[in-house]
């Protein structure tokens, strides 16, 4: 198989695991009241914008690296993305970085206004839970499968709130228009984005029945490609291609906001993503043709920038 076979079946395996959550993203859904409905459109409309599905993606080909049924984790995988849309529409509101455009279409506030933008931001984040909870009910009878059920809901609880994901945005916001210490700035990474792609993949890992060597293989991987993802999102909003990123750029220039290149410039920040992208493929490489879609798909992050 050469290289450009082997890219090309890795790829097709991305849009497996894609199509299957796009397949399943309203699945999960509680049934909403009639009069509640504008509530369940707000969530939909966002649900179905589109994007990378990069945070479920990796959920499935974790379990599936793990030797899990990735079918069997949708639930899962649905509800990580479910927690990263509502972050999306609240990060969109006027309080927060107050976007007009989000994957090409107007942000969720624009469209539905902002109490219901966070409301529908609300309903995701509780209908995630409701979902993972809902599955692991028919494991009661089954320990070892649910115990790795309730270790994957663990680590996705951890990445998206106070010590992950919120912790992120909160220090992202407290560091706009102010000098940022390397410190400052690594926290901010480490957590607004990295926080819930390494509890992806963790919850993942767990859910394939991972041993711990493997698990900690993973983690190491997931935080280096989430370091560099959100490197590349900074990268990006400096001079990436509007109609290509379906945003606005130069918005964190605009807001000050602590990145990457606005402290280290544009080069070093291309260094760096080149840098953590060799350290993720260097950790999955012992697998060899097994982790094939894990090496692909760090080329694939760091190729989004030139």
């Amino acid at each position: 198989m050469n290289e450009g076979e082997d890219a090309r079946m890795q790829y097709e395996e991305y849009l497996k695991f894609k199509e299957l959550v796009e397949d399943h993203i309203l699945y999960f859904l509680p049934e909403v009241d009639r009069k509640s409905f504008t509530l369940y459109e707000a969530m939909a409309y966002s649900l179905n914008a589109g994007g990378k599905m990069l945070r479920p993606v990796l959920l499935l080909a974790a379990c599936d690296f793990c030797g899990g049924d990735e079918k069997l984790a949708l639930p899962y995988a649905c509800a990580i993305e479910y927690i990263h849309t509502y972050s999306l529409i609240h990060d969109d509101l006027p309080a927060m970085d107050n976007d007009d455009l989000r994957r090409g279409l107007p942000t969720n506030h624009k469209v539905f206004g902002e109490a219901v933008a966070i409301l529908a931001g609300d309903g995701l984040l509780t209908s995630a839970f409701e979902t993972m909870n809902k599955d692991m009910l028919l494991y009661l009878d089954n320990v070892e499968k649910l115990k790795r059920r309730v270790r994957a809901i663990y680590e996705i609880s951890k990445g998206a709130g106070c010590r992950g994901m919120i912790a992120g945005q909160l220090a992202d916001i407290e560091a706009e228009n102010k000098e940022c210490t390397k410190e400052i700035l690594d926290y901010i990474h480490l957590n607004k984005t990295a926080a819930l792609i390494k509890a992806a993949v963790r919850a993942g890992a767990y859910l394939g029945g991972a041993d711990k060597e493997t698990l900690d293989h993973l983690d190491e991987y997931a935080e280096n490609i989430g370091l560099a993802f959100q490197i590349m999102d900074d990268v990006l909003d400096l001079d990436g291609d509007e109609e290509q990123l379906g945003k606005k750029t130069g918005s964190d220039q605009a807001n000050r906001k602590a990145t990457y290149p606005c402290r280290y410039g544009l080069q070093e920040s291309h260094d760096k993503i080149k840098e953590l992208t060799a350290n993720a493929k260097r950790i999955m490489e012992p697998y060899y043709d097994n982790a094939e879609f894990f090496i692909q798909l760090a080329d694939d992050l760091a190729g989004r920038i030139k």
